[in-house]
């Protein structure tokens, strides 16, 4: 388990309100924390080691060319057939992670990856060429993912007191969220304990430009 977040939009985002999301996920990655910042876009990482222990492995991690960048929790089961195919057109890897694996697979192919990768993650990756952001969820919302769309920008985070922990949120509350916690014990998604946070719904992506998101049902 590993936690993730993204600011998009910010010129500069705080870097004490990145520290404080990253305080807030300790628990689901206590092996190492990460962060990479620039102009439109900031990543964090609370990392939990499994496949790849050395530090090369270490999140939020760039591809070769520095055009991606890509911070994802979770676990790709068929990353080493993967990782096979793209090593026969060519592509070369620094580590042994499934985290390099998804992040060539998407240098090659963009979202038409999603289908070939099977087991349970939420990732972000940030284009630098094309300042967008893309987001995905797994098909079963295993892994957890949530969004908030300020007049700044768009936060996303493994978990909802990460986005709270930034102070750039609102704490109104989502009635309809609430409700759903008392008449069924847990919050119905999309919605969350708070109006301002959504649940990015399993089975989708985000295509995330210019404080814009575009979401769509991907399998």
């Amino acid at each position: 388990m590993c936690g993730i977040f993204g600011a998009f939009g910010w010129t500069a985002f705080p870097p004490e309100a990145l520290q404080r999301a990253l305080d807030q996920m300790a628990p689901r990655g206590p092996d190492d924390q990460g962060q990479w910042t620039a102009p439109g876009a900031c990543l964090g990482h609370r990392r939990l080691a499994i496949l790849d222990l050395d530090h090369r492995a270490a999140q939020p991690m760039p591809d070769a060319t520095g055009r991606y960048v890509i911070s994802f929790n979770g676990e790709i089961y068929n990353f080493r057939d993967l990782r096979r195919q793209l090593e026969q057109t060519g592509v070369a890897f620094r580590t042994t992670s499934d985290t390099e694996v998804i992040l060539a697979l998407f240098a090659a192919e963009g979202e038409a990856m999603l289908p070939k990768l099977h087991g349970m993650f939420a990732f972000v990756i940030w284009d630098r060429l094309t300042q967008r952001a893309f987001a995905a969820r797994d098909p079963y919302g295993i892994k957890p993912l949530y969004r908030a769309s300020l007049p700044a920008g768009v936060l996303l985070a493994s978990q909802v007191k990460a986005i709270r922990a930034t102070g750039l949120v609102s704490r109104e509350p989502d009635l309809r969220g609430q409700a759903g916690f008392w008449m069924l014990g847990s919050v119905p998604e999309p919605h969350t304990w708070y109006r301002d946070i959504q649940a990015v719904p399993a089975g989708h992506c985000l295509w995330i430009e210019g404080g814009q998101v575009t979401r769509q049902r991907c399998w």
